[in-house]
């Protein structure tokens, strides 16, 4: 069981939406992401593999957009 880095508490598998910052301009949220949330204190950790695919999606991602909203489902 995974520990919250902030409170302690445990972490809770769930889906949520998050904003990832590309620049100063480019704001992409991806949807329905698998991540880990304390049950306390709503700290979000996002595991290795998932984060790997979260950074093959954002590599594709039009830096000149200013916001793109993708599905995680995309990067499986």
């Amino acid at each position: 069981m995974m520990k919250c880095h902030v409170c302690g508490e445990r972490m809770a598998p769930t889906i949520s939406d998050l904003p990832f910052r590309l620049g100063p301009t480019t704001i992409v949220v991806l949807k329905q992401l698998p991540v880990l949330e304390c049950v306390n204190c709503s700290e979000v950790s996002i595991e290795d593999p998932v984060m790997r695919k979260i950074d093959n999606l954002l590599e594709q991602t039009d830096d000149s957009t200013e916001l793109a909203v993708i599905p995680y489902a995309a990067a499986v």
